[in-house]
């Protein structure tokens, strides 16, 4: 029995990044062997196995064989005769096929050592068009590692292009999909991650509506950068360096989808996009399976961004009505995330980036003057049932009338 660190914690070491998961394969075992040391068994596809002291995971080396469609068609087969060179064969990139014993001596048969100093992103193997999920880790890793300079090989993206064709990545699961999407949004540069998928054809298989913003046009005053899709990458790109919470860089991806529905006749006016887009922001939500809290702020914001922007301009009763929208009272955070995922849209234009935004202040202070409305006093004036809550209103719409002529003096 041989053990091997595996993967990602031998990629990061030689990259000297930070090593979080460490993934062990055993090659030359049987699972009576593991059980009998003490190994905990888990996963019913193939044999793993949980450490007695760690709680790591250990894998018996493997192969695999395709025998249906999608990320789980695929028949898998461990014994002590399997090498270690054949089970870092099936593995995605050449980066993560790379092994090292406890003294750290490399095994590297798929050159992985070499792509890490080319920083290319490569497959390891033509089996790599066998597995639709890899697109979407391939474009994560991109995402990833697009700091240090690395990007996909072109056989390696000629493949993805084969599987975005193939109609594979219909097979994905929406589970595994969003996994995927939802790692690749919290990466450091997450625009990498769209534009790789764009580049191999897998946007518009996964997420036309995303797809069809580019070669968009929107008005030059407003968008110096024009292009509606760039607009989009530029705004998810302010909210990682803003290092926002995944809910907000979900709905910055998704903010503008309405603006792929204007006629061209009517660019690059975008008369009513907000309301536009929120049958298509419901569509990509409901595809991926979208947490709730993702969900719900991705169709706030879409309807209503261009209100935060507008800010200072909105009559008390609009802005009470905005207020009412989000449910300030009882959800603030909610709030939050909506004025940052106004700014990150502010910022996303180019030579606009570091424009300060009065709008974020505004509206919080708009919120705290609403929510200074004491209830109490109402109760205790007599009103109850309805006539509570419109009293409640028209004292909440009175203070922000106040809020707003003393931000005005």
């Amino acid at each position: 029995m041989q053990i091997y660190k595996v993967g990602g914690a031998v990629r990061d070491r030689l990259l000297g990044k930070p090593v979080t998961d460490i993934d062990w394969v055993v090659v030359g075992a049987t699972t009576e062997e593991m059980l009998a040391k003490g190994f905990r068994p888990v996963g019913s596809d193939f044999p793993v196995f949980l450490h007695p002291k760690t709680g790591e995971e250990y894998a018996l080396a493997r192969t695999e064989r395709k025998s249906g469609r999608g990320y789980g068609g695929f028949t898998f087969h461990a014994s002590p005769e399997v090498t270690l060179e054949e089970d870092l064969i099936r593995r995605d990139l050449t980066i993560n096929a790379m092994a090292e014993d406890d003294q750290q001596n490399l095994t590297d048969p798929y050159h992985g050592q070499r792509d890490l100093e080319a920083r290319l992103l490569r497959h390891v193997s033509p089996a790599f068009a066998e597995d639709p999920l890899r697109v979407l880790r391939v474009a994560r890793f991109a995402a990833r590692y697009a700091g240090l300079g690395f990007t996909v090989a072109p056989e390696t993206l000629k493949l993805m292009r084969q599987l975005s064709d193939s109609g594979e990545l219909e097979a994905l699961t929406a589970e595994r999909s969003w996994k995927e999407i939802s790692r690749a949004l919290m990466e450091d540069q997450p625009q990498v991650f769209i534009e790789v998928l764009r580049a191999c054809g897998a946007l518009q298989v996964l997420m036309p509506e995303v797809d069809a913003l580019f070669g968009v046009p929107q008005p030059e005053a407003h968008h110096p950068e024009i292009d509606t899709g760039v607009h989009t990458l530029s705004v998810l790109e302010q909210a990682a360096l803003h290092t926002q919470p995944l809910t907000v860089r979900w709905a910055c991806l998704l903010h503008d989808l309405g603006k792929g529905l204007t006629p061209k006749e009517d660019w690059p006016r975008h008369i009513a996009h907000e309301h536009t887009g929120l049958k298509l922001i419901k569509a990509v939500n409901e595809r991926f399976k979208a947490p709730k809290d993702c969900q719900e702020l991705a169709l706030l914001v879409g309807q209503y961004h261009t209100h935060g922007h507008r800010a200072l301009e909105l009559k008390p009763s609009t802005l009470l009505e905005l207020l009412q929208s989000f449910d300030v009272y009882r959800r603030p955070q909610r709030f939050e995330e909506f004025i940052a995922a106004c700014e990150m849209d502010a910022r996303g234009r180019k030579g606009l980036e570091q424009r300060s935004y009065p709008q974020a202040d505004y509206l919080r202070g708009a919120a705290s003057a609403a929510r200074s409305v004491a209830v109490q006093p109402l109760l205790e004036k007599g009103f109850k049932g309805p006539e509570l809550g419109e009293a409640i209103k028209r004292e909440r719409l009175k203070a922000l009338k106040a809020y707003k002529e003393a931000a005005s003096a």
